[in-house]
């Protein structure tokens, strides 16, 4: 993958830390090493291009008022959840970055037509013979 193009600033970024949520044992009642970010879109420092591609994500991360919400909580250290936290933020930046290949249309073959209306008239046949026999 390229390096990144448009890196998220740290300033820019809200960090709290809170307590994880399922199985862990005593760690998880007395630690708060889940890390839950919160990043604008609109009052980032991106690009106006990069913002407008971020917002019609349709990632149930991103609210309604444009603000990126992620939760890291899968290791039991604050800092490990924090790296990984602004990461998946990095890694959806830079998923938006890339600018689509433009389609290039195109057209079924003649044989590829042939093949799939012999294989529609042979598929036809066999459902006819399944019909009750007529004596006329």
């Amino acid at each position: 993958m390229n390096p990144t193009r448009f890196p998220v600033r740290e300033d820019e970024v809200s960090l709290s830390a809170i307590r994880a949520q399922g199985a862990g044992g005593q760690n998880v009642n007395k630690v708060s090493s889940a890390i839950h970010l919160r990043f604008s879109i609109r009052q980032s420092s991106l690009p106006d291009f990069i913002k407008q591609r971020l917002l019609a994500l349709p990632d149930q991360r991103i609210t309604a008022d444009g603000v990126v919400v992620i939760k890291a909580q899968s290791s039991r250290s604050q800092e490990q959840n924090r790296i990984e936290a602004l990461a998946r933020l990095q890694e959806m930046v830079d998923g938006v970055s890339e600018t689509p290949r433009p389609r290039k249309p195109t057209r079924p073959t003649l044989a590829s037509k042939r093949r799939r209306l012999d294989t529609k008239s042979a598929r036809g046949s066999i459902k006819r013979m399944r019909g009750r026999l007529r004596e006329d």
